[in-house]
């Protein structure tokens, strides 16, 4: 009996991290299918392809937090997810009771835009209005989640006075359309596809962050200001001023320096192919890629960094 549990132990272990760690590649958590993550991780994938050196699995998971869990406890190798996400949990600080170590980044690729979003034709214009309102949050352990519930508390408004629904990027769309919900939270780049998507469905607007809750909101977490011209959606006449965070890669410290180097050229060499591949605006180049993250760099990532002129921060 001993001899059967500790296989099943054994079996279960193997299942838990996954069948790919036999052939070295890469556990790669890209978020929900229609999100940029997941194109970005596609497309790696795809490049790597021509480089013996690299193999990418593509891990569909629920966003950045989910992502920053399950690297630090080795579900996955590498990752996308949010900068103050990734801060927040190596110091065990805001929303992370517990902190989550073991990862170390690589570039950031693009700013993310904190979308809240209604209906064209809804008596929703300000955060405000969305008191006693039907609101989708974002999956669990998304970063949209915990961009939405900060920026809810900025304007005084938590879960008793706003109904929330964790739903995904096709269900909270469908919802929009349907009126089960009343407003989104989605914190993806502009012109993701899920967004031009749901635009397609029905005419939309943004709510704009005035300048208070920005304040508040960059004064206690790593947000910067952004803005979504008018026109850029279908139904959203208006220019938007938001809020935003820098979309970080990041993998685990157990990649050896070699593989996470050649990862960091694959990103950087074919910069231009990725661009082509995802539908929010990339701004991959090596001086920009270092800028905006707040834990220390992989030795490997730094290897590729020094040769090109850059020096980052690591955690030896």
């Amino acid at each position: 009996m001993k001899k059967i549990i500790a296989l099943l132990l054994v079996v279960l272990t193997v299942l838990l991290c996954g069948c790919s760690m036999g052939d070295g590649s890469i556990r790669f958590g890209a978020a929900g299918l229609g999100g940029v993550y997941h194109q970005a991780a596609t497309s790696l994938k795809q490049l790597a392809e021509n480089d013996s050196a690299l193999k990418i699995e593509v891990k569909t998971t629920a966003g950045s937090a989910a992502n920053v869990r399950l690297l630090s406890q080795g579900y996955l190798d590498a990752a996308i997810a949010q900068s103050d996400i990734i801060s927040d949990a190596y110091n065990g600080e805001n929303s992370f009771k517990t902190a989550y170590k073991d990862y170390s980044a690589v570039a950031a690729l693009y700013t993310e835009v904190c979308h809240i979003i209604v209906r064209a034709d809804s008596d929703i214009n300000s955060v405000d209005d969305l008191l006693g309102k039907t609101v989708s949050v974002g999956e669990e352990e998304s970063g949209s989640q915990l961009n939405a519930k900060q920026i809810l508390s900025a304007y005084g408004l938590n879960e008793k006075m706003v109904k929330e629904e964790n739903f995904n990027y096709a269900d909270s769309a469908k919802a929009l359309v349907s009126g089960e919900v009343d407003a989104l939270f989605w914190t993806v780049g502009i012109n993701a596809t899920v967004l031009e998507e749901l635009s397609r469905q029905c005419d939309i607007k943004l709510l704009s962050i005035d300048k208070e809750a920005s304040d508040k909101l960059k004064s206690a977490y790593s947000y910067i200001d952004c803005k979504v011209d008018g026109n850029t959606y279908n139904g959203q006449t208006k220019d938007v001023n938001t809020v935003g965070v820098k979309s970080v890669l990041i993998v685990s410290d157990r990649l050896s320096n070699d593989k996470v180097k050649t990862l960091t050229k694959l990103v950087f060499d074919n910069a231009n192919e990725l661009q082509l591949s995802v539908s929010a605006d990339l701004d991959i180049i090596e001086k920009d890629a270092v800028t905006g993250v707040n834990i220390p760099f992989h030795s490997g990532a730094a290897e590729y960094y020094s040769e090109k002129g850059i020096e980052v921060k690591t955690a030896e």
